[in-house]
C-alpha cells in the first residue's frame, strides 16, 4: 500500500495538541511531510521549545503512522518550535513574551526562581532575556557571575543603544550593573520608574522568544510602572508555604487580576516547599509549613507551575553565579527544569486562549 501526504496528515489530524485541544493538522504544526517508500519525515512545530509535552507528542505522531497508514512505516518526527506571542503596538521591537516574575513579599527567593526560569527556557533553545527590576536590590548580576561587567554602547540608526551584558546564553540588565556594589540605590519614585523604562526602551535586546522581569517585591511604583510600559504576557507568582508569606502572595495575585491592570496569572512557583539535607536525600521537613501555596493555587484556580525544595546548593550556586539548574543531574535542577517547562506551556495556552493584553493607562489622582 502507497504512503501518500494525504494518508500522513490525515493520520497525524487524530493527534491531540493536550493544551491547546485541537489536531496538530488543524492548528498548523505539521511541516515539510517527506515521503520515499516507507520512510516518512515531517516536522512537528511546537509553540516552545520548552514544550513539557513534546516526548508525549512525538510518541503519538510516530503512533499514529503506524497505526492509520502503515505499521511497517519508518518515521522520523523532527521536533522544532516557533515561540508564540501575543501582537501588541506596545511591545518592543523583537520580543515575543514579557514575563513578570513576582512576589508579595521578599524573602521567598523570587530572583533565584527569575534567574533559574531564564537559564532554563535558555537550556532549552529558547532566546531569553533577563531585566532586573528590583531597583532597590538588584542580585541578578551576581546570580549571574557578572556583577563586574556594564553594558556596551551600538548605535542603532542615529540613537545610542545599551547592549545587554550575556551569562549563559542570557541578556541581562540590571541597575546593579550602574551602581557600585556597596553603593545604596535611594531613589524616589520617578527616578526609579525612568531607570526602568530606559532599560526597556533604550536597549538593543535583539530577537528574544522571552523577557523575564524580575520585579522588586510588593506592588508599588515600578510594578505599575511596569504594566503602563510593555503588555505583560503574564504574571509568575513565588510564594513559600508559610501563611504570611500567602497572604501577601494572594495580594501580588489579586493585583494583577484587578479589572484596570488584567494582566493574566501564568500560575504559583512554591519555592523553599520543604527542606531535605544533602546527607539524607530522601528526607522532607516542612520547616515553612506544608503545601500551602498548592493549596492557594487550587483555590484561585490558578496553575502550579512547581515546588522546589530548599537545598544548600540552591544558595551557594546563587552566591557562585552559576544557577542550580545547570546542575543537570540534580533532583533540584530537575525540578527548576520543569518549572520552566510549565511556565512556557502556560504562556503557549495563555496565547492560544486569551486576547493580548493591553497597554494599561493608569489615571493617577
Amino acid at each position: 500500500m502507497e504512503i501518500t501526504k494525504e494518508k500522513v496528515l490525515d493520520a497525524l489530524s487524530n493527534v491531540i495538541d493536550p493544551d491547546l485541544g485541537k489536531d496538530l493538522v488543524t492548528l498548523n504544526m505539521i511541516k515539510d511531510v517527506e515521503i520515499d517508500g516507507k520512510n516518512v519525515s515531517f516536522s512537528v512545530v511546537l509553540t516552545t521549545p520548552a514544550c513539557p509535552l513534546k516526548e508525549l507528542i512525538h510518541n503519538a505522531c510516530v503512533n499514529a503512522i503506524k497505526h492509520f497508514v502503515d505499521k511497517d512505516a519508518i518515521v522520523r518526527a523532527n521536533m522544532t518550535s516557533n515561540v508564540t506571542k501575543q501582537s501588541s503596538k506596545a511591545s518592543i521591537a523583537g520580543v515575543r513574551n514579557f514575563i513578570a516574575v513576582a512576589s508579595g513579599k521578599g524573602g521567598v527567593g523570587k530572583s533565584t526562581i527569575a534567574a533559574n526560569l531564564a537559564v532554563a527556557l535558555s537550556m532549552q533553545g529558547a532566546k531569553v532575556g533577563i531585566l532586573d527590576a528590583d531597583i532597590y536590590g538588584p542580585s541578578v548580576p551576581i546570580m549571574f557571575d557578572v556583577q563586574g561587567e556594564k553594558p556596551g554602547v551600538r548605535k542603532v540608526g542615529d540613537k545610542n543603544m545599551m547592549v545587554p551584558v550575556e551569562s549563559y546564553g542570557v541578556k541581562i540588565l540590571s541597575i546593579g550593573f550602574f551602581a557600585e556594589t556597596n553603593q545604596a540605590v535611594a531613589w524616589r519614585g520617578p527616578m526609579a520608574t525612568k531607570a526602568l523604562t530606559q532599560m526597556f526602551f533604550d536597549a538593543d535586546w535583539g530577537e528574544l522568544d522571552y523577557m523575564i522581569i524580575d520585579l522588586p517585591p510588593g506592588t508599588g511604583d515600578i510594578h505599575l510602572s511596569l504594566i503602563q510600559a510593555v503588555p505583560l504576557a503574564g504574571a509568575v507568582i513565588v510564594s513559600t508555604p508559610q501563611d504570611v508569606a500567602l497572604a501577601d502572595a494572594r495580594k501580588g495575585i489579586a493585583m494583577f487580576q484587578m479589572p484596570q491592570i488584567n494582566v493574566p496569572v501564568l500560575g504559583l512557583v512554591e519555592n523553599m516547599a520543604w527542606f531535605t539535607p544533602e546527607e539524607l536525600p530522601e528526607n522532607k521537613y516542612y520547616i515553612f509549613g506544608k503545601g500551602g501555596a498548592k493549596a492557594l493555587a487550587e483555590q484561585l484556580n490558578i496553575a502550579l507551575l512547581g515546588q522546589i525544595p530548599l537545598v544548600q546548593s540552591v544558595r551557594e550556586a546563587g552566591d557562585a553565579g552559576r544557577p542550580a539548574v545547570m546542575q543537570e543531574t540534580t533532583s533540584i535542577a530537575n525540578a527548576l527544569m520543569q518549572m520552566a517547562k510549565n511556565v512556557a506551556q502556560q504562556v503557549a495556552i495563555r496565547n492560544a486562549t486569551l486576547a493580548p493584553t493591553q497597554k494599561v493607562e493608569i489615571a493617577h489622582s
